[in-house]
């Protein structure tokens, strides 16, 4: 048996096999028009996204928050268990996007490990005091990631001056933005959200996101122009346990109830990809 670099033939050809599985799974959607991302943050969701036709999944942790970093353990088993691009979200903590020191240092070496545990791309986003982009920080963040491709997350929602931002962001390096168009969904956001698509003009995608579903979708790839959505797809299932104990949550008063899960819905996911097609 051949050996090339301390692997085998087979496991090569496994590997080949395995980026060209990749690489048509994420170019499908685009060849179509459009590729939809689905934020996930349990393995449950992750195969459900890939069944349902996402193009990419975004693996976070609690999704109650936002989305925070998820663990080495979650991107490991979705890595096993599917096979379109998985792009991690660093993010140390819920809460605002003005990071100290010490919380920057954490995303570096969350990067670090997420790399060494082939994600194929990384989201994150940080601001300043005033509300601009933190150009030093980003800098820094975004020659840790190389040679991997960087979103840059809903922190832009939350900036002073989204036009400026744009052009901060795009002379960057960022591949993306994911924007609600700065308000509480991407369907409220949609003036904006069209506005910042014609500045970008190719050369940064703007990937609407927050509050998209069946109902909405449609009328925001058409207001919007883009060509990439995000959402979570997701519906609410009863927890298999059978002992409950009502008097007890793990969460503060605002969680979760504790005996429901929400996951990514194929038959959602599938709905959105179908709608999407249709539009574009």
């Amino acid at each position: 048996m051949q050996h090339t670099g301390g692997l085998s033939t087979t496991d090569v050809r496994r590997l080949a096999w395995s980026l060209i599985d990749q690489m048509c799974g994420s170019l499908t959607g685009m060849l179509e028009g459009f590729l939809m991302e689905v934020c996930v943050d349990s393995v449950e969701s992750a195969i459900n996204a890939e069944r349902g036709g996402a193009g990419r999944i975004e693996l976070c942790s609690s999704l109650m928050e936002g989305g925070i970093t998820p663990s080495i353990g979650l991107l490991q088993v979705v890595k096993e268990n599917v096979q379109i691009p998985v792009y991690v979200m660093i993010r140390p903590r819920g809460g605002d996007f003005l990071y100290t020191d010490r919380e920057a240092d954490v995303m570096r070496k969350d990067i670090e490990l997420m790399k060494s545990h082939k994600a194929d791309g990384v989201v994150l986003g940080a601001l300043t005091e005033d509300g601009r982009v933190d150009v030093e920080l980003c800098m820094e963040l975004l020659a840790a990631c190389r040679p991997l491709p960087v979103t840059f997350h809903r922190a832009f929602d939350m900036v002073h001056d989204p036009s400026v931002a744009v052009e901060t962001l795009a002379s960057l390096g960022f591949e993306r933005i994911l924007t609600s168009g700065c308000e509480s969904s991407a369907l409220e956001g949609l003036p904006l959200i069209k506005r910042l698509t014609e500045q970008a003009k190719g050369r940064i995608i703007i990937m609407p996101g927050g509050g998209i579903t069946e109902r909405n979708l449609q009328r925001i790839l058409e207001g919007s122009g883009a060509q990439e959505f995000h959402c979570s797809a997701r519906s609410s299932r009863d927890s298999a346990m059978k002992f409950r104990n009502a008097n007890v949550s793990m969460g503060a008063s605002l969680s979760a109830p504790e005996y429901s899960l929400k996951v990514a819905d194929v038959t959602k996911v599938r709905t959105l990809n179908a709608i999407a097609k249709n539009t574009l």
